[in-house]
């Protein structure tokens, strides 16, 4: 049977099909973005960015929310970047291949895929209700940890396989332990990934609402313990919108989010690249 179309022109085809799906890909993100930034930049002020909420916000600013934003967010990546990484590096290096890590990929992969609003669920009963945190930055940080958690996970465990496996095999050479060439060889060559795997994850808590829906409560102070309640960002943006109490400053919440992610991830990249320059001696 005759080819209809040859391997050649299938080639062009095809690589005509892929750039359009990146290029629309990247289109509907301007669009996104740039759609929320027409709308909520026009609101934006110094006042906006460091006042006190009024009339639960239909008014005023929205610094109590930023603050608490950056609280449970912090104590996401502070419990689930150690357990992750932690749990990449045995399952990559130690583990091998047995029931157990079988086990424990599964988990990560069905912990992926767990609707937001579950965790918020079970953040509620077993973080606020069963010990006692009440609502509070605590016990909503650590709901979006477990979020976060199969993020860091998988990235990482990529990237420490991903590592040449003569760089470990030449440091056992030279009479290192296993620890010490997990530690000082695999670890700094696999950053890169782990710290993508990072951003990943934090991205996913800073801007998650239905998660903490139901653990931080919604107050609109300023946390001063981890005890305290608070109102996160995404949290307010989804009060704000959904009862019709501002819709303007439902947008200029949204901008600061969609701004406040974007300034991470370009720091951290930033940071990133820099530190690949100096391991490669640039």
């Amino acid at each position: 049977m005759n080819r209809i179309i040859s391997p050649k022109n299938a080639q062009k085809i095809m690589k005509v099909v892929f750039w359009a799906s990146g290029i629309l890909t990247i289109l509907i993100l301007l669009v996104i973005i740039g759609y929320i930034l027409l709308k909520g930049l026009p609101v934006i002020d110094l006042e906006f960015l460091f006042g006190e909420p009024i009339d639960s916000g239909r008014a005023g600013g929205i610094f109590p929310m930023i603050v608490s934003s950056l609280y449970v967010t912090f104590i996401a990546l502070l419990v689930a970047t150690p357990l992750g990484v932690g749990a990449a590096i045995y399952l990559a290096e130690y583990a091998g291949e047995n029931n157990i890590v079988r086990a424990i990929r599964f988990g990560s992969e069905t912990l992926a895929s767990i609707p937001s609003i579950i965790f918020g669920l079970f953040g509620l009963a077993f973080f606020v209700i069963f010990l006692g945190m009440g609502w509070s930055v605590l016990s909503g940080g650590l709901t979006l940890a477990l979020m976060a958690l199969p993020t860091i996970l998988a990235a990482s465990e990529v990237s420490v396989e991903s590592v040449n496996k003569s760089y470990s095999e030449g440091s056992l050479a030279l009479g290192a332990t296993k620890w010490q060439t997990v530690y000082r060889v695999v670890v700094p060559a696999a950053l890169p990934g782990i710290t993508t795997g990072v951003i990943l994850g934090m991205a996913r808590a800073i801007a998650e609402a239905a998660a903490i829906l139901y653990t931080v409560g919604a107050a609109l102070t300023i946390p001063i313990s981890l005890l305290d309640p608070a109102r996160p960002l995404p949290l307010h943006l989804y009060i704000v919108a959904t009862e019709g109490i501002s819709l303007d400053n439902a947008y200029g919440t949204a901008a600061v989010l969609v701004m406040l992610i974007l300034i991470i991830t370009v720091v951290t990249n930033t940071l990133l690249d820099r530190y690949i320059k100096k391991m490669m001696g640039r």
